[in-house]
């Protein structure tokens, strides 16, 4: 027998703790310690007994289990009694309990408490229920004195402390705490006139641009500018925003901002987060496909259809979109319902439950035109259990595609976009790279697939069951089916908006390095356990290069793309001894993008080779870039604008140095 835990420290009402072990026949006990000088007595199993003068004992028995919660019977009155002190640093009540659990009379297992309440704890008085305002914190520091450390008492050196007497602040004046501790959230910014006193080395020409303004109008947002607030959840397809936060979709959305509805809410669809978990309010962002899965329990998952009547801005003043919604009944249930317990309940309804939402949104230039939904729905039993896995895609596609072929960059390939190819062989020629996004047991038969994405390396694989007795032919062929069903294409796109229609139009072939002979290697009757030369990885090498740019965003093309099988040698796995159970045959297939610049950098010159402290990339000081704006290798703006700001700062060192000191005293002594 054991308590979890062993020791605890108790500041409220009542305290919990498990009994775990053999809990059958077990007696629990309450004592309370008197402890002389500070040393506890030796715990022993006393008279069995459940409550003393002002705690109690309950023991509620669970699964495999004893939970034991003590409790304080009578409200602490001494501890409010006294209202001058109620606020006092010190316990007033403090005593040690000791609860005991026996087999009979010898003791198997101890729990110690430390009993520690203050006076103001909730014991003393209610406690208030009042939700507390967090101020907006671009206009109010959220900690506006942070000095302030005592509730109800003056702190000492804390000038902006509201409790403290004007007489008491009169002894502390001079020792104020400074900076933001002392509540100086907002600091005399440097174009205060009234700073000048307080500077050091203040230019002479300071006069003259000074600000005269109140510290309450400083430019300085706080230290606590970047707080979060929470936003308040209303509907299941858009959470509303913060008051002060401003909807800039009536002029147009641009690629990331999020989706709003008219009642100024985000629009909302579940996505993954990157830990994995299962957001349910998630907002959507213009321009950004997703397709993602939820796992969800059927007890706790409550169906919220309201996709017909949310209205949504659509980009332009006043225009609203509103979803086009259409209901599929699904065809097969054990794909998304995992059941595990069926309540049969005759009275009560089936309900809906939806497993998959395909959103299609129709966009032009930087407004939404259209808004498709397909939802895939099924009617189970309103008291069923089990988890359910949910399936929910966005997709967004131009006004006038007439079909749902998404195009991958235009006219170069975006990073994250599908790499598009196409199969020359069949009639159906569009198709698409493709890894592997095992699940469970990782197993290739029960395998889904991913598309390959535009610039991203990756690595993917499955397992298959081999036996001690596998056919090696048979296993060659099936290893080399799996992986060339990943690449069932001939030509890849140089661009993300090549034609499919036209074979001319970017399309490159794809260079396949000759698999594997399957037939060849021993039979399996010569060796059993034992094939060699079995196809397991698939490599998948694309050679990319920025080859221009359009409105200062870089172009990037695909210059050529190779696949490569590699085999290995496969031995059946014995333990202590080879029974014929099923092995586990590993395959992996990976994608490298490799860049290769569009054309060999620039050869050094004498000069950068003898004469290093030029060199940009060798030190930190680069004066050959001093002017680098003004040059034509600058493409952050158009070079007319380049040429204008730079000659306004001319001016303003001009300015500079009729104002500086020097020249002032050239003028005094010319008079």
């Amino acid at each position: 027998l054991v308590f979890i835990p062993p020791v605890i420290r108790m500041s409220g009402p009542a305290v919990s703790a498990a009994l775990v072990g053999g809990t059958e026949n077990v007696t629990v006990s309450l004592a309370l310690l008197q402890d002389e000088m500070g040393i506890l007595p030796v715990p022993t199993c006393g008279l069995p007994s459940n409550e003393t003068e002002d705690w109690s004992l309950t023991v509620t028995p669970s699964m495999n289990m004893l939970e034991v919660t003590v409790r304080l019977k009578t409200d602490v009155e001494r501890c409010s009694a006294n209202e001058t002190n109620s606020l006092s640093a010190s316990p007033c009540l403090v005593q040690t309990l000791l609860v005991s659990a026996s087999h009979g009379s010898s003791c198997s297992a101890h729990l110690l408490i430390q009993v520690e309440i203050y006076a103001n704890s909730s014991l003393a008085r209610n406690a208030s229920e009042n939700m507390t305002v967090i101020p907006n914190q671009v206009y109010q520091p959220l900690g506006p004195c942070p000095c302030n450390l005592t509730a109800g008492a003056c702190d000492v050196r804390c000038c902006c402390d509201q409790e403290c007497s004007s007489h008491s602040r009169e002894l502390f004046r001079q020792s104020c705490f400074t900076g933001v501790f002392g509540g100086n959230v907002s600091p005399p910014f440097d174009q205060l006139c009234s700073a000048a006193k307080t500077a050091h080395h203040v230019p002479d020409w300071f006069p003259f641009l000074c600000v005269q303004s109140p510290l309450t109008n400083s430019p300085f947002l706080g230290y606590f500018y970047h707080g979060a607030v929470s936003l308040k959840q209303d509907s299941a397809f858009g959470i509303y925003l913060h008051t002060d936060l401003k909807d800039l979709s009536d002029f147009g959305y641009k690629q990331g901002d999020p989706i709003m509805t008219v009642d100024k809410a985000y629009f909302t669809i579940p996505q993954v987060s990157l830990a994995g978990q299962c957001m349910q309010n998630a907002p959507v962002a213009f321009l950004q496909n997703f397709d993602v899965k939820c796992v969800t329990d059927l007890e706790i998952r409550q169906e919220q259809d309201g996709i017909r009547n949310v209205k949504i801005k659509n980009g332009a003043i006043g225009g609203i979109v509103t979803p086009k919604v259409t209901y599929e009944e699904a065809a097969d249930l054990d794909k998304f319902i995992t059941i595990t317990e069926t309540l049969s309940n005759k009275g009560s309804a089936p309900r809906n439950v939806n497993l998959e939402e395909h959103y299609v949104f129709r966009w032009n230039n930087n407004t939404i035109s259209e808004i498709s939904v397909t939802v895939i729905r099924a009617n189970i039993d309103a008291h069923q259990k089990g988890i359910v896995t949910q399936r929910f895609t966005v997709k967004f596609l131009s006004y006038n595609s007439d079909n749902e072929k998404e195009l991958s960059g235009n006219p170069g390939y975006q990073l994250g976009k599908p790499v598009r190819v196409l199969n020359t062989n069949r009639m159906n020629d569009t198709t698409t790279l493709h890894l592997w996004q095992p699940a469970g047991r990782s197993l290739c038969t029960s395998a889904t697939f991913t598309p390959v994405l535009f610039g991203e390396n990756a690595l993917s694989g499955c397992l298959l069951e081999v036996g001690i007795n596998e056919n090696c032919t048979q296993l060659r062929e099936t290893a080399l089916e799996r992986l060339d069903s990943l690449i069932q294409a001939t030509h890849v796109a140089m661009r993300g908006n090549s034609d499919y229609s036209n074979l001319s139009d970017g399309w490159l072939e794809i260079i396949r390095v000759d698999a594997p002979d399957t037939g060849a290697g021993p039979s399996a009757w010569s060796t059993p356990g034992v094939c060699l030369g079995v196809p397991a990885q698939l490599s998948i090498r694309i050679l990319i290069s920025e080859v221009g740019a359009v409105e200062g965003v870089p172009q990037q093309e695909i210059l050529a793309m190779e696949t490569r099988f590699s085999s290995v040698d496969w031995q059946y796995q014995c333990g202590l001894t080879c029974e014929d159970k099923a092995d586990l045959f590993p395959l992996s297939a990976s994608v490298q993008f490799i860049k290769i610049p569009a054309q060999l950098p620039r050869p050094l010159t004498r000069f950068q080779t003898n004469f290093t402290e030029y060199d940009c990339n060798r030190n930190e000081v680069c004066w050959p870039q001093l002017l680098y704006p003004l040059t034509r290798y600058y493409q952050g703006e158009p070079y007319s604008q380049c040429i204008a700001k730079g000659l306004v700062l001319v001016s303003f060192l001009v300015l500079a140095v009729f104002l500086s000191n020097p020249w002032t005293r050239i003028c005094r002594e010319w008079n």
